[in-house]
């Protein structure tokens, strides 16, 4: 018997499905909660949808979307002033200011769905193609035409069933998502260190030397409410300076995700003299570990190397809490790399609603997405 699967588009995660968190229990980033979090704190310029997949009155697969509109966006960073910049942000703000996501943008790696086991691929992507049509058709009926549709992050393996349903996009590759994986005999943070080579032993102690005065501090609902504005300060900061942005947290992101997923995720701050010069944010997804936003006085950071500290201390609690792989994502990848953790090419697709923009998407992708020069190092003996 041939069933045909179908699609509902929710607006909000009260109205999702009972049984939703059922096939989101391998991702923590597909699960009603994280979806809640999303949906209540997330940045101005963004609405998330969310796509239950249908088998019958079954569910069979999960989706989140999120829509960005960058008219909100004040700037979409501010590190690099020259005429390619300029550029860019022209054709952001006139031809790509309407972007669907099918995944989250917010994070790296595979996030867009999840597909009940034994379902058939195929006709779920066809399904979900579909809903993706459906909901820009929607999008466009109150007055938000997207101009471009981007799925993404995969690996290549991954990519290639979209990519037989998805003909008409262009397939991409930004940024390599940076991934540490921890070897099974390091129970310690002096393990990971005996691993390293000298030239990198070297590095690591120089770093815990500098960092010397840090006062480091996992911190409470309370404590980060206390200290919202300033944390968003330090985030913002390091957002701002980024090269590239399409998105800035709201204020209360940090304290509401806390309030939602408890112990799943971390925020450690880092205070000098009494005051908060810096902070971190980890995920537990399972047995991997996912590093979210973090924000830093810069001049600080330079003096005392606290974004290198940070990415130690970071490694020394997943490895002493026993995760499998450290996932760094994007930005900053030769510091990363310097620590072990290894590059995994990511693919997307994207289209463009302007069929003769969309011809040349290749080119006019090169204007969108600032391309990244760095050298990977090796520091393991």
């Amino acid at each position: 018997m041939n069933t045909t699967y179908s699609f509902q588009i929710y607006k909000s995660t009260s109205l999702l499905p009972l049984e939703w968190n059922s096939l989101a229990a391998d991702n923590i980033f597909l699960t009603r909660e994280y979806l809640e979090v999303l949906e209540n704190s997330c940045p101005v310029n963004m609405t998330c949808h969310f796509i239950g997949l249908f088998e019958e009155k079954k569910l069979i697969g999960i989706v989140l979307t999120q829509f960005l509109f960058a008219e909100k966006l004040e700037s979409f960073g501010e590190r690099d002033k020259c005429l390619k910049t300029s550029v860019r942000n022209f054709a952001l703000k006139n031809f790509a200011s309407h972007v669907l996501f099918v995944g989250n943008n917010m994070l790296t790696g595979q996030n867009a769905f999840i597909f009940k086991e034994n379902v058939k691929q195929s006709k779920a992507i066809k399904t979900l193609h579909k809903a993706i049509n459906q909901l820009k058709k929607d999008l466009k009926e109150s007055g938000k035409k997207v101009h471009i549709t981007s799925i993404k992050d995969f690996t290549a393996k991954e990519i290639e069933p979209l990519q037989a349903e998805f003909k008409n996009n262009y397939t991409f590759s930004t940024q390599p998502n940076m991934v540490f994986e921890i070897r099974e005999n390091w129970k310690t943070e002096q393990d990971y260190i005996d691993a390293l080579s000298k030239k990198y032993r070297d590095q690591y102690k120089r770093a815990r030397k500098k960092s010397e005065g840090i006062v480091k501090q996992k911190m409470t609902l309370a404590d980060i409410k206390k200290y919202e504005d300033v944390i968003y300060d330090l985030y913002f900061h390091v957002a701002k300076n980024a090269p590239f942005n399409t998105f800035f947290l709201a204020r209360n992101h940090f304290s509401f995700f806390k309030e939602i997923m408890g112990d799943n995720f971390l925020l450690y701050g880092y205070f000098l003299d009494e005051k908060l010069i810096g902070f971190n944010t980890l995920i537990k997804n399972g047995e991997v570990m996912d590093t979210y936003f973090l924000g830093y006085d810069e001049s600080v950071q330079r003096e005392k190397m606290l974004y290198l500290n940070m990415l130690y201390d970071m490694i020394s609690y997943s490895i002493k809490q026993g995760f499998k792989e450290i996932v760094f994502a994007r930005t900053a990848l030769e510091i990363k790399s310097s620590v072990g953790a290894k590059p995994v090419k990511m693919y997307g697709l994207i289209t463009h609603s302007n069929s003769l923009i969309n011809h040349n998407i290749s080119r006019f992708f090169n204007y969108l997405e600032p391309k990244t020069e760095w050298q990977e190092r090796n520091p393991f003996k």
